[in-house]
């Protein structure tokens, strides 16, 4: 492996995007995540989204780790947009969906979602998902 294929040991920061038209949804994710989730990972950096067509222009241009998406956004719901990503952009970073209530993760499968996690957000259960997801996104 030469020098300039060599993959990088350590990454100075994961951009996370979190998709809500609700601004107090995109702020209890950030919270609850903060800077670093993990000893193990890079510090986070967050891209904060409130409508669908900018989540596609940022995961297009290939710029994001770690796609969180709202089920419950209207009027472009996280699933229908997670279904999207997954069809649509290759490779697509890992995706969790916050869905409006336990009994919906099914849906979040159905959109192909790597993650789902209920809505209200517990803070350590989405960390635990969030961190399970990035070590595999820096790990391949």
């Amino acid at each position: 492996m030469t020098d300039a294929t060599a993959r990088p040991s350590r990454r100075t920061s994961l951009r996370v995007l979190v998709y809500s038209d609700d601004p107090n949804t995109r702020r209890q994710v950030v919270s609850a995540l903060g800077k670093r989730p993990h000893p193990d990972l890079p510090d986070l950096e967050y891209v904060e989204v409130a409508t669908g067509p900018v989540v596609i222009q940022h995961l297009d241009a290939g710029e994001i780790d770690l796609a969180i998406l709202d089920g419950e956004a209207s009027p472009v719901g996280g699933m229908g947009i997670a279904k999207q990503l997954k069809d649509e952009i290759d490779p697509c970073p890992p995706v969790l969906v916050l869905t409006g209530r336990a009994d919906d993760a099914w849906l979040a499968n159905w959109s192909r979602a790597e993650a789902a996690v209920p809505h209200p957000i517990d803070p350590i259960r989405l960390g635990e998902a969030v961190v399970a997801l990035l070590r595999t996104r820096i790990s391949s």
